[in-house]
């Protein structure tokens, strides 16, 4: 330690050297000398300051968790059976005002933890009184509503439960900050071993520190040119963000700095070899939408004109109208993003045409979360799920067929879902479908998995990601499709 401590002031010595001549080497010894015996002074002082902060955190959590955990069990319970008992109404109890509480002081705890096993344990308790909360809504509505007694003890009685399931989460975190306090004692102790070792660097450094500078002056030249031949190999190897600081040394300056100007250049180049690439993909991949398009119109003009002609106008009427609703979400003005209500618009109206086509084989369900509504996502993601689901389960079965198209939100991903009662798939028609999701290349003969490569390469193509379509089948049972498409803002 004492010698790397050496060599890197010497090294800085050698800068001042280099830049500045050899006549201010005696001074800045000088300096070097007095800063170094200040230094484990100074770590002194630092070291005191933040141990004592970091063990007073540890015992001041111990000390509100404690008190928080009194809360969580005892004023939620006690509130809420006044209320149930009816000794105050729902409207005037102080429930919410106490929940409220318990999760600033959980936001509070949490804001001073850094342990991420302790922070982790906080926010399952913040999701359960998430829960909590929900059971006293719950508990409101059945009073408006005039339930019996013995439901709302039911609720009661699951708030209990959840308030008990806080109050132990809150004791494990509390032994875990005491474990937390015993690790960070140790590490006290540690550091003050730390400042001993230094302190003796620290005289082993005066006696050393005159054949260091020497030593120091040739392994820094030496150092800096093998800097630069580690920099042109590892942009040899690709590495293309590798970079190097500008050396003190004048000759080597300019050099380094051409080198980091050309790993830029390379690394500029190959990204936009790369987005030309993606966006020939993206072109591959209208142009096969385009492909299959015509076919549903011809499809639904033959239905139009079939409906027309046997007078039954209402259906007409009706299948104009989707058709139309259809073509205008799909076209968007020429736009890549939809808002999920109008994808799910876009899938009911593919469904109302189809219904009136397939009347006697196919019902179907459409639901999703309100709260969705609103996000936006890349089109024609759901459709060609569905007429998979059309085409290749429900019509190649005997009997009425089902399709059920879900929409819902979950950590921060919005997730979809088609889901047939066909034919389904065997484990190697299954297998082969995901083969071809991970290829570069439609599938050929499997018509089966144009829908599902579309969808996939489309996903891959816009948001970066390969995991987001999963398939699940079991012969003569069904399939379910399900996406998991990011809130975050998409690559493009």
């Amino acid at each position: 330690m004492t010698r790397g401590i050496t060599l890197d002031i010497a090294k800085r010595l050698n800068s001042l050297i280099t830049g500045q001549g050899i006549k201010k080497t005696i001074k800045a010894s000088h300096i070097v000398i007095i800063t170094v015996m200040l230094i484990p002074l100074l770590l002194s002082v630092i070291f005191s300051v933040y141990n004592t902060y970091s063990y007073d955190r540890l015992i001041t959590n111990v000390s509100k968790t404690r008190r928080l955990t009194q809360i969580v069990k005892t004023d939620v319970s006690n509130e809420l059976w006044d209320i149930v008992a009816g000794n105050k109404s729902f409207s005037e109890g102080k429930q919410y005002e106490i929940i409220q509480n318990i999760n600033d002081r959980l936001r509070d705890i949490m804001s001073t933890t850094s342990a991420r096993e302790n922070r982790n344990l906080l926010e399952v308790a913040g999701r359960a009184m998430n829960t909590l909360a929900r059971y006293v809504d719950r508990l409101g509505l059945q009073m408006e509503s005039s339930y019996p007694v013995i439901d709302n003890e039911r609720i009661l009685d699951e708030i209990r439960g959840t308030a008990l399931l806080v109050s132990e989460i809150l004791q494990d975190f509390i032994a875990l900050e005491i474990d937390s306090a015993a690790a960070e004692n140790e590490t006290i102790k540690a550091r003050a071993f730390i400042i001993g070792i230094i302190e003796l660097a620290t005289m082993l450094f005066v006696t050393a520190f005159s054949v260091a500078v020497q030593v120091s002056v040739a392994s820094s030249v030496d150092k800096s040119i093998g800097a630069l031949v580690s920099l042109s190999g590892r942009i040899a190897e690709g590495d293309l963000d590798a970079r190097a600081e500008v050396l003190t040394v004048k000759e080597l300056a300019a050099l380094t700095e051409d080198l980091n100007t050309m790993a830029g250049k390379i690394k500029n180049l190959m990204e936009a070899n790369i987005r030309e690439q993606r966006n020939r993909q993206k072109s591959e991949m209208k142009a096969l939408q385009a492909q299959i398009t015509p076919h549903f119109l011809y499809n639904t003009l033959d239905s139009i004109v079939w409906l027309a002609e046997g007078n039954r106008y209402e259906e007409v009427i009706s299948i104009t109208r989707a058709l139309s609703n259809f073509f205008r979400i799909a076209l968007n003005q020429g736009g890549e993003w939809v808002s999920v209500q109008d994808e799910f618009k876009h899938i009911e109206s593919y469904l109302i045409i189809q219904k009136i086509r397939y009347r006697d084989i196919l019902d179907y369900t459409i639901n999703y979360e309100p709260a969705m509504a609103g996000k936006t996502i890349l089109k024609l993601l759901l459709q060609p799920l569905v007429e998979n689901a059309l085409y290749h389960g429900i019509k190649n079965k005997r009997g009425r067929g089902r399709i059920l198209v879900r929409g819902w939100p979950e950590a921060g991903y919005l997730c979809f879902s088609a889901e047939d009662n066909g034919i389904g798939m065997t484990e190697e028609q299954l297998e082969e479908i995901r083969r071809h999701l991970g290829s570069v290349s439609p599938p050929g003969a499997a018509r089966t998995g144009y829908g599902f490569y579309n969808v996939g390469r489309r996903l891959e193509l816009y948001y970066n990601r390969k995991d987001l379509l999963k398939i699940t089948s079991v012969y003569k049972k069904g399939t379910t499709v399900t996406l998991r498409i990011p809130e975050a803002a998409p690559y493009v």
